[in-house]
């Protein structure tokens, strides 16, 4: 495949992609052409074209990433013919058929979890009260502040939304595992990783290593690619 140097990365639910900054960065530095997807969260269906709209314009050979929410998203849209290869940052990874809600509650939920119920426009918000220390406990309080001030408003739909193929099924899969996660327990992580075969990494970490461990993620990012440079 060459030289891959591309790389689409896809935030989450409760997030939008200003929190990838110092992974951009990071990328940047080494060579690497990255462009963020800014998901409207309005629905799965949503989200994929959203981030479709963003390897079509990248125009070549890429690595799909995404967080949380955003492995979702990448498992529908990493059937583009652009992608080579996916990675999972502490990322929901449903097969054909199944939804981010279902893998969700195959654990229970950390005290500190502050995912609140769809509001009356079937809207799901995280609990400010518990955004820091559930969401984010390993950033400062200002990143952490100004994060819950910028997060997206997230449809309930997008959540039982199932897949319908399996991107990591035709394509090689990385996954990094954050082990202090409080929003998707981490026991689902690996039970998701391990069923699909996707190589993983462990990092000592909240939700979002890829904030509080950009060198990590990035290295995981870098490793994909030069191994679809290969192929």
């Amino acid at each position: 495949m060459g030289n891959l140097k591309n790389v689409v990365l896809v935030h989450g639910a409760f997030a939008d992609g200003s929190g990838f900054k110092a992974l951009y960065q990071i990328l940047t530095q080494k060579g690497y052409n990255v462009l963020v997807v800014q998901n409207p969260l309005s629905s799965l269906e949503d989200d994929v074209k959203a981030t479709h709209v963003v390897l079509d314009k990248i125009g070549g050979p890429a690595i799909l990433a995404g967080h949380s929410w955003g492995g979702a998203v990448i498992t529908e849209a990493g059937n583009h013919p652009n992608v080579a290869a996916l990675v999972y940052i502490a990322a929901f990874q449903p097969d054909n058929g199944e939804s981010a809600l279902q893998w969700l509650q195959t654990a229970p939920p950390a005290p500190e979890n502050g995912v609140l119920p769809p509001d009356e426009k079937g809207i799901v918000y995280y609990d400010k009260d518990k955004f820091h220390a559930g969401f984010c406990a390993d950033i400062d309080a200002d990143e952490a502040a100004f994060m819950y001030a910028s997060q997206g408003a997230f449809y309930a739909q997008g959540f039982v939304a199932p897949i319908t193929d399996a991107a990591w099924r035709h394509k090689p899969a990385y996954g990094l595992i954050a082990t202090e996660d409080k929003s998707i327990n981490p026991d689902i992580q690996h039970a998701m990783y391990k069923r699909s075969n996707t190589i993983v990494t462990e990092v000592k970490g909240s939700h979002v290593i890829f904030m509080s461990h950009p060198e990590t993620v990035a290295e995981v990012i870098i490793e994909a690619a030069q191994k679809a440079s290969e192929v």
